[in-house]
């Protein structure tokens, strides 16, 4: 499961590129929808041209997955667990689909490495 910052890190190959990689090369790498818009907010916002953002992405090889109504429960319900964190609502995104497909998540975000809820966090660097 590859938080925003992890799609981004390998996509501008940054610190924690290659632990991206290696996901990807398992053919294990799963992006959340909410993840993915995020991923594309911020290239766009770096100046990325759609054409570029498209390309950089598909190199990660992950497969999307939409978001259901059940994630967007947990989400909203992990609101209150990682407030004190500042978790975003695609933070939260990324992790409902780790829980509902029992997958870690990684992420270059090192306020997760703190959070209790029985999910396995990944920091990429």
């Amino acid at each position: 499961m590859l938080d925003a910052s992890a799609v981004l890190a390998f996509v501008k190959d940054e610190t924690g590129a290659d632990r991206v990689d290696e996901l990807m090369r398992a053919g294990e790498a799963v992006v959340s929808a909410v993840n993915l818009a995020e991923a594309v907010s911020k290239l766009t916002d770096d100046g990325w041209p759609i054409e570029r953002v498209r390309s950089g992405i598909a190199t990660t090889g992950a497969r999307s997955v939409a978001f259901l109504v059940e994630d967007a429960y947990i989400a909203g319900l992990l609101r209150e667990r990682t407030r004190h964190r500042g978790l975003s609502l695609g933070d939260r995104a990324c992790l409902a689909l780790a829980l509902r497909l029992g997958a870690p998540a990684l992420t270059a975000d090192r306020s997760w490495g703190e959070l209790e809820l029985g999910i396995e966090v990944v920091l990429i660097r």
